[in-house]
């Protein structure tokens, strides 16, 4: 928790001039009871008109400022709070892109999205709440008490009687509603993730018909998290009728009893008027206090599931290295890797050497570990067991922006954002030239279509690129890729949504435009990495094979199995 104070630490004038704004309309509206009792005991009784006049004219300036320092006060906790939401939400957001792919993967994507937003948005209300009630509140309660026990301390004892009951009321409640509120958000994160799917999936699931299935297992995860919420609600939703019974039974004995002192002459109306008035302050003041201990108790679960991702640190520890001029471009030593989680090794004792300006092939079934491979020259994961070298270097020396800078990456899913085709393309180098642009989509074959384009370059993407076709969006990834002219390229079967016509011709633009280029390519197509000066056969995690692709057609059968499927 200490670690969210520290964005509350450049809006500390703010923390300080709202509650004493706060403070100053708490103590206006302290003086007004007794300010009427003055007028019914000495206006009203003795008849004195212009005595009340000037009294009311008190009360009304009185109620003017009070609005006046409340209004003050409510702009400074908007700006406090709202200024460390911002900061809370981009201190998260850049903590988030820290973590390695292995902590972002434990957490779960959906409950980082709810986090971010849901959670960092009821921190926000916490502290908007607790600069405008926190001070006000407990002030009003302390206050009117003293009053009270300066107008009659026998009448006072009422308080006393009632405080003790609202104090275990409160406790019950709070106690039973805090776990609650916490699975709350747990549930909703739930809710999240499968809305996520459900959204990212929609044509698999029209496909398939499970449009119904679906929505019955959505409305599933929306009453259970109803049925929690409302359970939740139940408890809380006592807090204020109780109170307000309570305070109420307050006021009629203090009615009761102070009528009966009136009579006797030890009190007069006027001050039995202000210490109904101050119970009826304590009362709504009691009933706010309730309010915002809900609210800070919500803001409080909040909280320690955003303090939970803050103080979740990375398993990969950065180095200081950059790429050096080295022979080799990627060298594997008896790696081993398993996934967090998992029963068995996704890759298993993989040795290979691939020089630089060479091409490596990878090819095997689905599961194979031919990504895993592709995502362990990245450093999106350290390897269990051997060593990854990358440029002469083992990855975990490596400072990771430099070595992330050296190397082109386009994914199996092709994944472009919203903006322009040129913003996409500039996110490798945002200051490459423009001829540096057109040389990328040539040699990616996106010059055809992006020409034909209303706007060229220009053209604006929708989310996700969806106003482009499978094969446009792959061709604009390899494109993004080669604009920042990497030293090393992974092409991990980026190539799946091209006709064999474009993949030859983008094969060969690499081969004849990108000299000295080194690329590792993941292809389900044997005829894709037959040029490569090194294939890499894979098999349950495994390496059932190297070499070249004659030789693996004489040696490996498993090659040789799929290129013969292949090219029957």
């Amino acid at each position: 928790m200490q670690k969210l104070f520290q964005y509350l630490r450049p809006y500390r004038i703010y923390l300080i001039l709202g509650p004493f704004f706060k403070l100053l309309e708490a103590i206006f509206e302290l003086i007004v009871p007794v300010v009427m009792a003055r007028i019914i005991d000495n206006g009203i009784a003795n008849g004195d008109s212009a005595y009340i006049g000037k009294m009311c004219g008190l009360i009304v300036i009185l109620g003017v400022c009070g609005l006046g320092f409340a209004l003050t006060c409510q702009y400074f906790a908007s700006k406090c709070a709202f200024s460390f939401g911002a900061d809370l939400r981009g201190a998260l957001f850049r903590h988030i892109h820290t973590l390695s792919q292995t902590e972002i993967e434990r957490i779960g994507s959906s409950t980082l999205i709810n986090r971010i937003t849901n959670d960092v948005t009821s921190s926000q209300q916490g502290v908007n709440m607790a600069i405008r009630l926190g001070t006000r509140a407990p002030f009003l309660v302390v206050g009117a008490i003293v009053m009270t026990l300066l107008i009659d301390w026998q009448l006072s004892l009422i308080f006393l009687v009632i405080a003790p009951v609202l104090g275990c009321i409160l406790y019950a409640v709070l106690t039973r509603t805090i776990p609650m509120y916490t699975r709350n958000q747990q549930k909703l994160d739930v809710l999240t993730r499968h809305t996520g799917e459900s959204l990212d999936g929609v044509r698999v699931i029209r496909a398939f018909s499970k449009q119904q299935a679906e929505t019955a297992a959505f409305d599933a995860e929306c009453a259970d998290l109803e049925r929690s919420m409302i359970a939740a609600g139940r408890i809380s939703v006592i807090l204020n009728p109780a109170t307000f019974l309570i305070m109420n039974l307050g006021i009629a004995a203090v009615l009761w009893f102070g009528g009966g002192q009136i009579d006797s002459g030890r009190l007069s109306q006027g001050d039995l008027t202000a210490f109904t008035n101050y119970m009826t302050q304590i009362l709504l003041a009691g009933v706010q206090l309730a309010n915002l201990i809900q609210i800070l108790t919500k803001a409080q679960a909040s909280s320690l599931r955003i303090a939970q991702v803050l103080e979740t640190k990375s398993s990969m520890t950065d180095g200081d290295a950059v790429p050096a001029d080295a022979q080799e471009a990627v060298r594997f030593d008896h790696v081993s890797f398993t996934y967090d989680g998992a029963a068995h090794p996704a890759l298993e004792d993989i040795s290979f050497t691939l020089k630089k300006g060479e091409t490596l092939g990878i090819i095997g079934g689905t599961g194979s570990g031919k990504s895993t491979l592709a995502a362990l020259i990245q450093r999106n994961y350290d390897a269990t067991a051997g060593t990854v070298s990358v440029f002469g270097r083992n990855v975990r020396e490596y400072d990771s922006r430099a070595l992330h800078q050296s190397i082109g990456v386009v994914p199996q899913k092709a994944v472009l954002f919203t903006g322009t085709i040129e913003e996409n393309l500039r996110w490798a180098d945002e200051n490459a030239p423009g001829s540096q642009l057109r040389e990328a989509i040539e040699i990616a074959q996106a010059a055809e279509f992006v020409d034909n384009l209303q706007y060229g370059l220009q053209t604006h993407l929708v989310q996700g690129g969806r106003n482009l076709s499978g094969g446009q969006k792959q061709r604009l990834t390899i494109a993004r890729a080669l604009a920042g002219k990497p030293e090393l390229l992974i092409l991990d079967d980026s190539m799946s949504a091209l006709d064999y016509a474009t993949d030859a011709k983008l094969r060969e633009g690499l081969a004849t435009r990108c000299q000295g280029m080194t690329t590792v390519v993941i292809s389900q197509r044997a005829t894709s990495l037959r040029n490569a000066d090194l294939i890499l056969v894979m098999e349950d995690g495994k390496c059932v094979g190297q070499g070249k692709h004659d030789d693996l057609l004489a040696t490996c059968e498993v090659y040789r199995e799929i290129y013969e499927s292949q090219n029957s």
